[in-house]
């Protein structure tokens, strides 16, 4: 049931925030911005060169690597499975810890796994179940975390907070990442690759615990488990909510585009432009730097206008990057770097905006199954796509790396393909969502 009609596009504030202004719930606050900050840390270590260079090591193909590193769009279906465990959840804090703790455990492992006396094909198999054992616990529970996480947010300043969230990570994460980077770099250097991977399986291992600590300093919500709808309410919710379904469509075709070419970013970078992870490192630094100067501008226009718009600018700050990484070859590594850039900083509005927009269109009593469904529908269609690129990777290599006779980097075809996609999800956003009226919650 709509409630409150908001026509202007922004999200109204309650009238009651001394709640907000509680210590419990401001302990919580900054609990959730560590823990995402950890997170983030995390992240950096499963994904890009980092990946790239550990699932080169073991014996991975390109196109491989590629869709093992789209498998967090694949995961996201996992989040429909979040319906039923919200009905049978009876703490929200120690579920979230369980799935939370065993998501980071098996993302260490696969930084164990180059010291196995394994054959290359049960390395592969095992990199494979670990990854996705990884994103399964990891997603699961994610659209329950954020609720829980954001409901000690006061609405009407939620696109700031997410900027402000947004920013320590950036901040904290660019002098990670590049010291880890670099040292990385180091043990490569003295043909010690596999010390390089031991390194960071500790480090992770340490960011495993802290991650646990965040956690416990987040306030139970010991009512999340009240949440019980039926599939019939749960269903008119959701695919019975024409809105919701517009925004799907959007944030489907977002998802589509990004996974046909951001997964076999890596190994274009490292295998084919011979860049360092270093080098890689210092690239996403720039794009992060910028990033986080205009996270909490983005959640200002955002929180001004509505969520809608901000994600529209997002999309059209990725789909101008997708066009420059067509051109992107061994003689014009800048467009690859103009790219990645770009990407990072189109992150700055459509992570902020991506979940914000349900809030926008759902009743709230319905967030964690309108999250599960729209991520679990985009995420298959992206992990999809992932397995076309790859597909379409593994032709152009192939045959040379030529296409329809001419001498290309499957990236660039499959950026190409992605700028359309980008253009679609635009369209859509402009033409339908932000005419949509918004719910007041």
């Amino acid at each position: 049931m709509q409630k409150n009609i908001n026509l202007s596009g922004a999200e109204s504030a309650p009238d009651n925030t001394k709640i907000f202004d509680s210590k419990a719930y401001k302990r919580s606050r900054n609990a959730y911005m560590a823990q995402c900050t950890i997170e983030y840390f995390v992240s950096i270590l499963v994904a890009d060169a980092f990946l790239a260079k550990l699932l080169t090591y073991i014996g991975i193909s390109d196109s491989l690597t590629g869709i093992i590193s789209s498998f967090i769009s694949l995961a996201f279906m996992f989040q429909i499975l979040a319906i039923p465990l919200v009905k049978h959840m009876k703490n929200t804090k120690k579920t979230v810890l369980i799935f939370d703790t065993l998501s980071q455990i098996f993302f260490m492992s696969i930084y164990i796994i180059p010291f196995m006396p394994l054959s290359t094909t049960f390395k592969t198999v095992l990199v494979i179940v670990s990854v996705l054992v990884a994103y399964f616990a990891k997603y699961l529970i994610y659209s329950i975390f954020f609720k829980w996480a954001n409901s000690y947010v006061e609405p009407s300043n939620r696109g700031e907070y997410s900027a402000v969230k947004e920013m320590i990570s950036l901040f904290s994460g660019i002098i990670f990442t590049l010291a880890v980077g670099f040292i990385i770099d180091k043990f490569e250097a003295i043909g010690n690759l596999e010390g390089g991977f031991l390194f960071i399986a500790t480090v992770m291992l340490a960011l495993n615990f802290c991650n646990f600590v965040s956690i416990l300093k987040i306030k139970n919500d010991d009512a999340a488990h009240e949440e019980k709808h039926s599939l019939k309410d749960v269903l008119k919710h959701t695919t019975g909510n024409k809105n919701f379904i517009n925004v799907m469509i959007m944030t489907s075709l977002w998802d589509m585009g990004r996974y046909m070419t951001i997964g076999f970013m890596g190994t274009f970078k490292t295998n084919d432009l011979l860049l360092s992870v270093g080098i890689v490192q210092v690239i996403n630094m720039i794009g992060n730097l910028i990033r986080l100067f205009v996270s909490k501008p983005f959640g200002r226009y955002s929180d001004k206008t509505s969520f809608a718009k901000g994600f529209n600018l997002a999309l059209l700050i990725a789909a101008v990057g997708f066009g420059v990484n067509i051109f992107a070859a061994t003689d014009r590594v800048w467009c690859v770097v103009i790219f990645t850039i770009l990407y990072a900083v189109c992150l700055a509005g459509t992570n902020q905006n991506s979940f914000n927009i349900i809030y926008s269109y759902v009743d709230g009593d319905y967030i964690v199954p309108a999250m599960s469904v729209k991520n679990c529908v985009g995420g298959l269609l992206g992990f999809g796509a992932s397995l076309v690129g790859g597909k379409i990777l593994s032709m152009i290599q192939a045959g040379g790396n030529t296409f329809l006779g001419f001498h290309v980097f499957g990236q660039q075809v499959l950026s190409a393909i992605s700028l359309i996609l980008l253009i679609a999800a635009m369209v859509v956003n402009k033409t339908v969502i932000q005419k949509q009226s918004v719910i007041k919650q």
